[in-house]
């Protein structure tokens, strides 16, 4: 079983960490993640027991609370940190003036020192106290003891000992100045994110008759019908049935255009009504709808972790035991072959403490990840996990379904050749069938009915009608029944009609290729993607002809559903394979691709639920954006981690030789974390 459960008070990612191991050693527990950043935890259990301990374990956790799913999530203030590291600034101030003065003495100073270091750090030593007995619960945890507060008290309690009085006070005011900062730019990315919830519509109006009620979206059913009005959010995937208007979809495509729809038009969940007031029939529930979706992915996306968060959890764990155990070698070896100069090796050693903290990378990565999930969905691209942006980044090759994902996917019916029932027992037939092709039948009038049907996979359909038995489909499949016919001459889509065993006739369909896809297709290739490809089950000529003028390098046609992985295998064997589909059948080959990416609006439960990506308007536009957007989220993640890893290294052995003093090392050590936070904050930027 799986569930997600909100929290707040989480106050830093090695909290997260310390609370993701605890939750893990829970028997029954198979897997837990801890989100610092979407302040929420993932449990994978396998029974209500484990459940009810995990439970237990996140609500007696520091201060951590559970949140009710339903509350409004509250602005963070921090006014707590913010009133210690003013308090202790301003006792800070006074102390350094008068220490470099020398004008009250020496113990003035030292209590001001003292007073300002218990003001900022009082709250580390309360969390040091909490870690102990936490630490020896069920064996030793070098991890959840080890951590950036006990560094941090070490460093401090180490200056105070060796008479280094503003260092230590110095060390918990510019740690809890940090701490601060920090917060600040990770409330702004959650708020960031947060404003997402605004695509939720409050309420709905419905009509019932000539009277009307008001209604919270998640009451309406299938089949209601509502009144929008302007300035409404349009509260559930709705069908137009009087009335025409222009909708505001920049909430979902990130676009800002406004649609015109008219009388059989889908409104997505989440779009605004700028124009005048309009009637729609529900066609799905709220908790269905697009909106649904979008919130529904980025609230989760952080439970799947990329590999360098994976990486970073795991370094942190056994980092910090080191780091520990190098800072005390540094503070007793040397020494003994120098004259026991104990004093300043401590100092040294207190300064390697301090630096090495792993704040930056530990803050940093995740924040990252988190903020490029929530770029893409500002630009209606859903990500189900930040692993997915990892693999997005490195696509070489881009392959595509036809119809409905380059084409634009309503079929019409552009002649009829043969008998005059051809039409009629296409149309009786393929009302049973789930091929978009079926579409181009949908309203045309028939007095037939359809029998005993039988879909046969990526050919047609067979059914009896009125005692006889009648094939509806491609050429392929009156081949394989053995049907006599004449090929017809035409690059259209053509479904022959055949009853029993001859056939009577055929029809032409028609369909659109999507205006943008020439567009989208040459973005792609500027945005690295060395190979485009098309895998269609229709022929190679109609294909070439549908798509001609288009920047597609393979088309790779007549393919029946089960052929289509094959070849998806083989264009992997290229280059990391992103594969963008909508429909039933492309299930197998997103299965088998590295990136699946599937249309949202339009597309079948089954693409949606097989994909990694999700394009929630079904705009192919926003496709390069998510290609940007993947691999700028991974250049500044490894901007981060080298640049981190590359100040501590210098840093740390600065302070081995002892040319940095203590206030420069947290110093050193803040501005590395904040500098790799606001690096992160660049996500936020718009892609373009």
């Amino acid at each position: 079983m799986h569930k997600t459960i909100r929290i707040k008070n989480l106050d830093c990612a090695a909290c997260a960490a310390e609370l993701q191991e605890e939750l893990e050693r829970i028997e029954g527990v198979d897997a837990a993640s801890v989100d610092f950043i979407n302040q929420r935890v993932s449990l994978d259990y396998g029974a209500e027991k484990a459940f009810d301990k995990a439970v237990y374990a996140i609500s007696h956790f520091e201060e951590v609370e559970i949140i009710d799913g339903a509350a409004p999530v509250k602005k963070e203030r921090h006014l707590k940190q913010l009133l210690s590291v003013i308090l202790s600034a301003c006792l800070f101030v006074p102390a350094l003036v008068l220490d470099l003065l020398g004008a009250a003495g020496e113990w003035v100073p030292f209590g001001l020192f003292l007073a300002s270091a218990v003001a900022a750090g009082w709250t580390v030593v309360v969390s040091v106290v909490k870690s102990v007995p936490k630490a020896f619960k069920g064996g030793f945890h070098g991890g959840v003891l080890l951590d950036e507060n006990l560094l941090m008290l070490i460093a401090c309690a180490g200056a105070f000992a060796i008479r280094q009085n503003m260092e230590g006070a110095a060390v918990m005011l510019l740690y809890q100045l940090g701490e601060y900062l920090q917060a600040l730019a990770v409330g702004s990315s959650r708020g960031a994110i947060s404003k997402l919830m605004q695509l939720k519509s409050d309420s709905a109006i419905v009509l019932e008759g000539d009277s009307r009620r008001e209604v919270p979206p998640e009451e309406l059913a299938v089949g209601d019908v509502v009144l929008i009005r302007k300035g409404d959010k349009i509260p559930a995937d709705c069908v137009l049935i009087e009335g025409e208007t222009s909708l505001d979809t920049k909430s979902l495509t990130g676009e800002a255009y406004l649609k015109e729809v008219a009388v059989g038009s889908e409104l997505l969940a989440g779009c605004v009504n700028e124009g005048s007031a309009v009637k729609a029939r529900v066609v799905r529930p709220s908790s269905e709808s697009a909106v649904a979706k979008i919130l529904d992915m980025v609230e989760n996306a952080s439970a799947k972790k990329a590999a360098p968060e994976k990486f970073i959890t795991r370094f942190a764990r056994w980092y910090t035991p080191v780091v520990v155990l190098a800072a005390l070698i540094v503070a007793v070896v040397p020494p003994l072959f120098q004259g026991y100069n104990f004093g300043e090796w401590i100092s040294r050693a207190l300064n390697f403490l301090v630096i090495s903290c792993p704040c930056a990378l530990i803050i940093s990565v995740p924040l990252t990840y988190f903020s490029g999930v929530g770029s893409l969905a500002r630009c209606g691209v859903l990500s189900k996990g930040a692993v997915y942006l990892d693999q997005l980044a490195k696509v070489k090759v881009a392959a595509f379904d036809k119809t409905g994902t380059l084409t634009e996917g309503k079929f019409s019916v552009s002649a009829v050749h043969g008998e005059e029932r051809t039409l009629a027992l296409a149309s009786a037939v393929e009302a049973n069938s789930s091929h978009p092709l079926a579409q181009a039948f949908a309203g045309v009038p028939t007095d037939c009915k359809a029998e005993d049907c039988e879909e046969i996979a990526g050919m047609g359909m067979s059914a009896n009608v009125n005692g006889k038995r009648v094939l509806v489909g491609s050429a392929r499949l009156m081949r394989e029944r053995g049907v006599a016919f004449n090929r017809a001459e035409t690059l259209a889509s053509v479904v022959y009609v055949a009853e029993e065993g001859e056939v009577i006739g055929y029809v032409e369909i028609e369909d659109a290729v999507k205006e943008e896809a020439a567009q989208v297709l040459a973005d792609l290739k500027r945005a690295g993607v060395s190979v485009t490809a098309v895998l269609t089950g229709d022929t190679r000529a109609r294909a070439e002809q549908a798509l001609n003028g288009l920047l597609i390098d393979e088309i790779h046609a007549d393919l029946l559903p089960e052929q289509k992985p094959e070849c998806a295998k083989k264009l992997k064997a290229r280059g990391t394979l992103l594969y963008v589909g909508d429909g039933i059948n492309d299930t197998p080959v997103m299965a088998e691709s590295d990136v699946a990416v599937s249309m949202g609006a339009l597309g079948s439960d089954a693409a949606i639920e097989a994909s990694d990506l999700v394009l929630a308007s079904d705009r192919l536009s926003a496709l390069p954006k998510a290609v940007k957007g993947a691999k700028k989220t991974r250049k500044i993640v490894a901007q981060n981690i080298a640049f981190s890893i590359a100040v501590k290294i210098a840093l740390m052995i600065l302070s081995l030789f002892g040319f940095i003093p203590l206030w420069a090392a947290v110093l050193g050590d803040v501005g590395v974390m904040l500098l790799a936070v606001l690096n992160s904050m660049r996500m936020r930027a718009k892609i373009k």
